[in-house]
């Protein structure tokens, strides 16, 4: 199991190229089960989480190639629908495949999810708008058995206790396009990767109809073919950088960004002080001395995105004076807050907010990183921390991070990849 070390306080300096988006790929790789055809998807990380996708959708008969940022899939068999524990308990986007393989081919036996310990993620919503479409559904020795001759068009409604659910939106979806008849999502997420998802559907020759809102309408056909497609960049990932560049860059440049993606994002960077300039599809960010405190509550798309909680944490830490993050996605999803206040910051838990208060520096730490996002904070810390910060357990990292190491030495981080 690799480890990282990082020596704080050196500046960066330079660019980086944000990758595909993770949360695109996943449900657009299982898309691929809905076709005859051959796809090609480029602009894809070469991440864990995508390596295990294709191992999934290979289980189920789908050979695939990867190489250079590219993917081509091509159908080989149609004789086996089940997706195995050992890959989707890892995973919780492997769930992506149960829609399509009830579509195309009548029969599904998939594993509960795993993923990232963040609070409770049920997967309710998926099987409420299958059964609604006629699927006969059974949860047996933790796997989910899902039946159906022929989906049926239906109106469906996502709503959960937290908003609408970027995977359940893709699931039915995805089922929806083989579906007799019209199916109408309402509550549906609107979030760039389901927006990307749709997109490609639409190429292999379906009927999404309100793609960007709340109700999405697709008209079932009878078959799909291929397509070719470029994955939208990484919103996470531009932030995640964007803040590394605001604690610790001389001068650092991103590119391949979509801004229209980080709206949210920019809205409370600048409330906390910093200035960007975007100019042809890059942003340069440099180092900001002194940030105000700021008041941040994660929502649904066109809200502040709930996989930039920590890494807005680590930020704020470092600003002059007390902040609130409050989590409406996840209300649990603070494993990060301990591992934070080991390198000396100041954070207190009450209920579904962190209330930080901010200080000037940070200590070095042996750390453990619990989940992907909380990973990205911790390194986020260590660039600015006094001395060196220890973080074990970075597989987490891996799963949906493409070679962050590498791109922070390549603009001047002190960081290190380990053996633990």
């Amino acid at each position: 199991m690799d480890k990282l070390i990082i020596e704080g306080g050196k500046l960066l300096d330079g660019a980086i190229t944000v990758s595909g988006a993770k949360n695109s790929s996943l449900p657009i790789l299982a898309a691929t089960l809905l076709t005859d055809s051959q796809c090609i998807v480029h602009g894809v990380p070469g991440v864990m989480d995508i390596r295990t996708m294709l191992k999934i959708i290979g289980a189920l008969g789908i050979a695939s190639q990867f190489e250079r940022g590219s993917i081509v899939t091509n159908p080989a068999s149609q004789d086996t629908c089940v997706a195995p524990y050992e890959l989707v308990s890892t995973m919780r986007a492997s769930i992506c495949v149960l829609g399509p393989l009830l579509a195309k081919r009548g029969f599904a036996k998939v594993s509960l999810p795993g993923g990232c310990v963040i609070g409770p993620r049920p997967i309710n919503l998926h099987l409420k708008g299958l059964a609604m479409m006629g699927a006969e559904i059974e949860i047996e020795g933790g796997y989910v058995i899902a039946r159906a001759k022929q989906l049926k068009g239906r109106h469906v409604y996502l709503g959960g206790p937290f908003g609408s659910s970027v995977l359940a939106t893709a699931n039915i979806m995805m089922a929806a396009t083989m579906a007799k008849g019209t199916t109408v999502i309402e509550n549906a997420a609107c979030e760039p990767e389901v927006v990307d998802l749709a997109n490609f559907l639409n190429k292999m020759g379906a009927k999404i109809r309100g793609i960007k809102t709340h109700v999405i309408e697709v008209e079932g056909v009878k078959a799909l073919a291929g397509a070719e497609h470029t994955i939208i960049p990484d919103r996470i990932e531009t932030g995640t950088y964007l803040i590394a560049g605001i604690l610790a860059a001389k001068d650092l440049t991103l590119k391949n960004i979509e801004v229209n993606h980080i709206r949210a994002i920019l809205d409370i960077l600048k409330e906390a002080g910093v200035s960007v300039k975007m100019h042809n599809g890059e942003i340069s960010v440099r180092r900001v001395r002194r940030l105000r405190p700021s008041d941040v509550t994660t929502l649904p798309y066109p809200g502040f995105p709930t996989d930039m909680q920590a890494q807005m944490m680590a930020l704020l830490c470092c600003a002059d004076g007390i902040s609130v993050i409050t989590e409406r996605v996840y209300p649990e999803r603070f494993m990060h807050v301990s591992e934070l206040n080991r390198m000396g910051a100041q954070i207190k838990l009450e209920g579904s907010s962190a209330i930080i208060r901010g200080k000037k520096k940070l200590s070095g730490a042996p750390v453990m990183a619990s989940d992907l996002r909380a990973s990205a904070a911790l390194v986020l810390g260590g660039l600015v921390a006094d001395g060196a910060t220890e973080i074990s357990r970075i597989y987490h990292l891996d799963r949906g991070y493409e070679r962050l190491d590498e791109k922070l030495s390549g603009v001047g981080a002190r960081i290190r990849r380990e053996k633990a």
